[in-house]
Formats: structure tokens, sequence, C-alpha cells
């Protein structure tokens, strides 16, 4: 079974002091030291472009150095790409540029300059695509507010450089979505003024001609929050698409590949309209059996009269069965701050609430029947430094997990004479069922 997380950057809100706005994050940081082949590289650039230069580095991906160093051409030998921006030159000039630099016999030069769209390098990728042996230089941008992205295919032979395909979009990916072992480019577009947001596959066939395969999404989306692989019925692999609709909450949508091009799963929009949830809470396998569950929110018992900015919710994680419906599979409690999830037993379904206990900082399950809570079942505290972690070990708490300072940490209470209802949980139950987001 195969199945991969990634995440797209919502653009996020920067809290700037003495800096001025519209500055790019390159500006704003010390370069990393340059390795000495980075430094035989940047000479070679310097060389051919002068020295009044800016080097410019991808925000996210596998590459995230201003220098690239990989075979480009499909000769067996590597070269260099290098990222920069020109100073001091009109404005109406594009300042992005992308160099370059081949080497013979350990000596690097500059064979080819280019200008790039955008301001800012948002993800490169390197990949063969289809049937075609053509390696593709894939490279993501965007305007110096993030807002606009576009994504163009280069190729490189012989000294030049040669632009083959341009889009905007919003995600973009190289995978292999059908199963058969080549990859495609997938690239998702929100929707806009006149526009319908969509998923688009992306294949090249042997003789080098592109084949788009597009299909429209079930949400008025504007950017996407993630997108996962995952396996569903059928035995296929599907992408999981959790979007945003333009309200701050995320849905999810779901498609898959086969010989006839993007196909969509559910049967209806009423299954993808029926997961939309908080942002922060996005898919993901919570079992880790290869299936990607749909966290959907639901008010706790006992909540439902309280004024909605009250509650408390449960999140049930979702998967589709064999008819393309969403099932419920697990209910929990969801921290989406602090990361972490506790999935209920069997026993606890329908049968347990919760509360915050504001002066512990803790949140407590409880049983509940006739409308009413019961007795305490649970703690669970989350505890951002080492001395909190200590104290309440200290009281009695058990471990569950940590990472850095911080640390989750769970109080089982000790009235094992009181269990008369059957839903007291025992140290290893409750390390069983708590999971935490890396």
């Amino acid at each position: 079974m195969k199945i991969t997380r990634l995440i797209t950057a919502v653009v996020p809100v920067l809290l700037l002091t003495g800096c001025t706005f519209g500055s790019s994050i390159d500006s704003l940081m010390t370069p990393p030291k340059l390795s000495v082949e980075q430094q035989q590289i940047y000479n070679a650039l310097t060389d051919a472009t002068g020295t009044s230069i800016s080097l410019k580095y991808p925000k996210s991906g596998k590459y995230l150095s201003a220098f690239i160093i990989d075979d480009i051409d499909g000769d067996g030998g590597n070269e260099a790409v290098v990222f920069y921006e020109k100073n001091s030159i009109a404005v109406e000039e594009n300042t992005l540029r992308i160099n370059i630099l081949d080497s013979s016999g350990g000596n690097w030069r500059s064979v080819c300059d280019t200008p790039a769209k955008g301001s800012e390098i948002e993800k490169v990728m390197i990949s063969q695509l289809g049937s075609n042996e053509r390696v593709n230089l894939i490279i993501g941008s965007s305007l110096i507010n993030r807002s606009e992205k576009n994504v163009s295919f280069y190729t490189y032979s012989n000294g030049k450089i040669e632009e083959t395909f341009s889009s905007s979009y919003s995600f973009m990916d190289v995978t292999d979505l059908d199963g058969d072992s080549q990859n495609e480019f997938l690239f998702l577009e929100g929707s806009s003024m006149g526009s319908f947001a969509k998923a688009n596959a992306l294949r090249l066939d042997s003789d080098d001609k592109f084949h788009t395969f597009v299909c429209p999404l079930d949400g008025n989306f504007t950017e996407f929050d993630s997108v996962s692989y995952g396996t569903i019925p059928n035995g296929r692999t599907a992408m999981y698409i959790d979007a945003f609709s333009g309200t701050g909450l995320i849905q999810t949508d779901v498609l898959y590949m086969d010989e006839m091009g993007l196909q969509k799963v559910f049967p209806d929009q009423s299954e993808s309209f029926s997961t939309v949830r908080s942002a922060g809470c996005s898919s993901f396998d919570i079992d880790g059996d290869g299936t990607i569950e749909i966290p959907v929110q639901t008010v706790a018992p006992g909540y439902e009269e309280i004024p909605e900015s009250e509650q408390l919710k449960i999140t049930e994680w979702k998967t589709i069965n064999n008819d393309n419906v969403l099932e419920k599979k697990y209910s929990s409690y969801y921290s989406i701050n602090a990361g972490y999830i506790f999935v209920f037993p069997e026993k606890w379904q329908n049968s347990v609430t919760l509360r915050r206990d504001p002066i512990n900082d803790e949140i407590v399950f409880y049983a509940y029947s006739d409308g009413s809570l019961q007795r305490e079942l649970l703690r669970i505290y989350y505890a951002e430094d080492e001395i909190s972690r200590d104290d309440r070990i200290t009281s009695g708490y058990m471990l569950l997990h940590t990472k850095g300072e911080s640390s989750c940490l769970a109080l089982i209470p000790d009235d094992s004479s009181q269990n008369t209802d059957g839903l007291s949980l025992s140290a290893g139950d409750t390390a069983i069922c708590f999971r935490f987001r890396e």
C-alpha cells in the first residue's frame, strides 16, 4: 500500500518589527555559507553576470538551495541550476533569473541564462513524465506576496534552455497517479472570477506531446491546505484534497486516475460537502493501514444548547466504503493546536463527553448518560516545558509523548471500585488510544 502526505504552505501571517512590507524572505535572513563546490559555481556565475546579484532560495520541496546540482539533460553528468536576481535594474525588467552552468575538467562555466516568471521561487522538481525520457526542470514561482503562482517546465540540451509548458497553479506535485510506474504532473487550481476549482493531470508521451486530464472539484475552493495519497476500495491510490472554501473552513474532495483520466470517488457532491470542518483539521492515515481517514467534527454530548463559540467538538474519522460513501471509523478528541488525538475505545462510543478544566488547563473525559455528566474517566495535559511535565509526573501522570520541551501526559483516576459502567481505562488502553501528528 502506498501512502504519502504532502503539505502545501498556506500563506502565513508574519508579524514584522522594523521591516518593510514587501521585502522578500531572502532579504530578511542571512544566506547560508556556501560549500566549496557552491562557491566555485557562484564565482563562475558572477564572472558571467557581475557581482550585483542576490541568490534566490526555493520556499519548499526537496530542493531548498539556490544551487541545484543534478543531471538535467540526461547525459550522465551533472549541471548546476542557480536562481538569482539582478540588483539595480529597471523596474520594468524581470529581476528573477535562472542560470545553467556546466563543468569541464572540474571547472564550472555559465552556458545559458533566462528570465523566470514571478519574483520568488516556490518549489523545484526534476523528473521524467509519462513515457518520455526527457528530463523536465519544473519550477513553481510566485509574485512577492505569493498570491499568484505559476509553474513552468524547462528542458535543457546542448547549452540551450527552452520553456515547454506554463500554467497558473495553487498546488503541484509529481507522482504516479494511475499506478503504471510512470509519473504524472498534478496541479490544482483554485476558483476565481468566472472559473471553478479543478484538478489537472499532465502526461508526456514519447513524441513530446502533453496530454492533459481535467476534473472539476466539488467546492468553491480558493486555496489548498494539503493533499494526501492513500488506497481506496477499488485498490487504486486516490488523492485526498483538503481545500479552503473561502469561509476559512476546510472541505475534502477525493479523486483517482485511471486509463480514462481523473475520476471522482464520491457519487455526488453531498459526500464532499459533508466533510466541511475547522481549518487545521486535515486528512491523514490515523491508524497506519494505508487508507486515509477524513476528520469531521460534531458537537460533543451536552453542548448542543450552548453557543457555538463555547462548544467542544468530537472528531469523527471517516473512511470510504465499497459504495464510495463515507462511514465513521473512529471517534476522538483532536487538539489541533497541541497536535494530539485521543481515539475513543469502542466501549466509549456514545457514552463519553468532555470538558475543559481552565484552572488546570486540561481536557477531562467523563462518562455521560441521561443528559448529564457522570464520573471522571481521564485527564490529558499538554506541557510546554520540562518543569510542568516533571510536576505532573510527580503527581502521578503518565507520559504519553514528548517532542522537544513539549509533552503530553494523562491521569487515570484511581477509582476501580466505581467501574460499574465498564468505561475505565488501563494505562495500556490509554497509550494505545493516543496519537500525535508529527
